[in-house]
């Protein structure tokens, strides 16, 4: 949500902003939000006008009681009377119009950051650098989910008669090694100076609007029937609303947290070919990555951020490249983000395994998060980033770590995580 002084003092550059997010048709909100800002200001200065009023008129009363002028004291408690109705009146406009103003506000894009490159959707997204040479071996690699049945490691069939279609069982030395990536991102991230959270995996609906624009709830969100409560799409939802309405103090930041959790959406995507098996899914779990910081900082930690997920898929024999995420491809909140995508052999192409993001103070305006400053409070920065997603990462895995005989090669910093395996095998 940005301030609504930029959009008082400056509208135009608010226009400019939207346009180069591709949504002309939020044009009218500026407009919209202006006028209602101007009635709710006159609304305001008139109710301070009432109260002045009425204090003035409230002293009067006693007074003229003091000096015995009854009758004289009685008018000006009727007229008191009638500037409380007014009054009243006067406050339900305040609230109607600050409610609309915010609603409003809520629609309308994140400023981007000037490096952002202008393009309508994420086919128009800049490669920036690629990490480790991507190799296409001389031998076959077959589906993820067929490499995954051959260590009879999956069952899809027991799964959507269950929950239908977007599910799955791991099992075995496969869920092993699921199991195996999220302890070891979890200890690579505390080993980095991030504190260690497991989440609430529910969350209230004001903490949903918090993080996220309307568009992405809609499309993302599982709601709780009957309850005020949602599934968390990523446990970053619930770790940034863990300071919503805090003030902080400027010797507790950064706060750096790394946090596990399910995650849970709705949206399961196109279907094809690559959206079989675990590409896209209901239901998966992740090891994420929160900051929260000093606004001039957070430029230094989102490049520290995508750095650390970058580090972690080469520690696993991963090739990966970034791809700056243009205008169009950026989430309302986002001011600037950046996808890590890990390479497919089997494809010869590469496909995302993580995203970084920097929503400046958009997030902290929602949910009221402050820090406390010498004269005024002001709003922190926040930003998340994907440490490994196992769905995911597993497709990566085992696609890069195949040998020709159909095994599965375990690098050597996850044996520990794997009772010391070398290899899965057949």
């Amino acid at each position: 949500m940005i301030d609504i002084k930029i959009l008082r003092e400056n509208p135009d550059l608010v226009r400019e902003n939207i346009k180069k997010k591709f949504q002309d048709h939020k044009l009218h909100l500026v407009d919209e939000i202006i006028e209602l800002d101007n009635k709710n200001r006159s609304v305001k200065l008139n109710g301070d006008e009432l109260r002045a009023r009425r204090n003035s008129l409230s002293s009067q009363i006693g007074n003229l009681m003091r000096e015995g002028k009854k009758d004289e004291a009685e008018k000006i408690k009727l007229e008191v009377q009638e500037i409380n109705n007014k009054l009243s009146e006067n406050e339900v406009l305040e609230n109607k119009y600050s409610s609309e103003i915010k609603e409003k506000l809520m629609k309308i894009p994140n400023f981007l950051h000037p490096s952002v490159p202008i393009g309508k959707d994420d086919s128009e997204n800049v490669e920036v650098e690629k990490y480790g040479d991507p190799i296409v071996p001389d031998y076959e690699i077959p589906y993820h989910t067929d490499i995954m049945e051959s260590f009879s490691g999956i069952d899809l069939d027991s799964a959507r008669r269950v929950a239908g279609n977007g599910f799955y069982y791991l099992m075995g030395n496969i869920a092993r090694l699921h199991s195996a990536i999220i302890s070891y991102a979890r200890d690579f991230m505390i080993n980095k100076g991030f504190t260690y959270c497991v989440p609430p995996f529910m969350i209230r609906s004001d903490v949903v609007t918090g993080v996220m624009s309307f568009e992405e709830m809609d499309a993302m969100m599982y709601k709780i029937e009957g309850e005020d409560l949602y599934l968390i799409g990523t446990s970053e939802h619930s770790m940034i609303g863990k300071f919503k309405g805090q003030i902080l103090k400027k010797d507790e930041l950064p706060c750096t947290l790394t946090s596990y959790s399910p995650c849970f959406r709705k949206e399961k995507g196109a279907h094809g070919i690559e959206e079989r098996g675990v590409y896209r899914i209901h239901q998966f779990e992740k090891q994420e990555m929160i900051v929260v910081c000093e606004p001039e900082d957070s430029y230094k930690w989102y490049d520290t951020m995508w750095k650390y997920t970058v580090e972690l898929f080469r520690s696993l024999d991963i090739p990966v490249r970034t791809l700056e995420c243009c205008s169009g491809d950026l989430a309302d909140l986002k001011s600037k983000s950046v996808d890590v995508e890990a390479w497919s052999p089997r494809q010869q192409k590469y496909f995302e395994v993580g995203s970084c993001s920097n929503l400046t103070d958009a997030q902290s305006r929602r949910l009221g998060i402050r820090i406390k400053g010498e004269k005024s409070n002001y709003y922190p920065h926040t930003l998340n980033n994907t440490v490994v997603a196992p769905p995911r990462m597993l497709i990566a895995f085992l696609e890069n770590n195949y040998n020709k005989d159909g095994s599965v090669s375990i690098p050597e910093v996850l044996r520990p995580y794997m009772g010391g395996l070398e290899k899965l095998e057949k």
